[in-house]
């Protein structure tokens, strides 16, 4: 199931963790009665049922390696979004919801990859792009990555202390942050969308060969995606996951 086969069935998971992101994001970790594992980039669908039986089912990216059975979401609220809404802002610790998964085999990177990779993310598309940040640290890999995270200001920086602070592990791993409306006091790159020189200046030449990861609004994914063809790297080792 981690590499992408069908996922198994639904099962209740208890919230056993809640953390503040920014003002609209919370990362929420559950513990299912009987999660098989998963794979950096893969997703779940979570279930909510109401007391009447109505029920609603949204997928979400898992934020971090399966940890002693474990899963870990990190969700963006969406304004008037009744499944984010009540997960980010109802959801009491120790309440239940179920979960399916993993789900996705193609969005995925493995530490047996020994490839250059460029990660690029806009948003809460960061999630899935730190889950393979933070199981390349867990499984002591050495693939040399470059994350690019493109975000609006610096209040809406999902993980901003664990992005500022390298952790041990860490070697190998270049990080940019790159603002579109508004950028901190004295910050190099003035506040702009994510273009060529960005992509020139921090990411992996297309002669390395690199496999790209590019995840986030539709905007952005179609906007970073041509910008890398255009910079020459091979369409086939760019992998694209988009919302919205």
């Amino acid at each position: 199931m981690p590499g992408g086969m069908p996922p198994g069935g639904w099962q209740k998971a208890r919230l056993v963790e809640r953390r503040a992101e920014t003002a609209t994001a919370v990362t929420l970790v559950f513990e299912p009665d009987d999660w098989p594992g998963h794979l950096a980039g893969q997703h779940a669908d979570i279930r909510l049922t109401a007391d009447d039986g109505y029920t609603a089912v949204r997928s979400y990216s898992m934020a971090a390696p399966a940890r002693d059975g474990l899963v870990e979401f990190t969700i963006q609220r969406v304004a008037d979004g009744e499944v984010s809404t009540y997960l980010c802002d109802d959801l009491p610790v120790g309440a239940y919801a179920e979960v399916r998964g993993p789900i996705g085999g193609w969005f995925v990177w493995r530490e047996t990859d020994a490839r250059p990779v460029l990660l690029l993310a806009g948003g809460s598309g960061i999630v899935p792009l730190q889950a393979m940040v933070r199981h390349r640290r867990a499984a002591g890999s050495r693939t040399p990555f470059r994350l690019l995270y493109s975000v609006r200001t610096p209040a809406d920086v999902i993980y901003a202390d664990e992005l500022a602070r390298p952790r041990p592990g860490d070697g190998g791993l270049e990080t940019a942050i790159l603002y579109t409306r508004t950028a901190p006091d004295g910050w190099s790159r003035p506040p702009a969308r994510i273009g060529l020189a960005d992509l020139t200046v921090h990411g992996w030449p297309p002669d390395f060969d690199p496999t790209c990861f590019v995840c986030g609004p539709n905007g952005f994914v179609e906007t970073a995606a041509k910008a890398l063809i255009a910079l020459g790297h091979d369409s086939h080792r760019i992998k694209t996951e988009r919302f919205g």
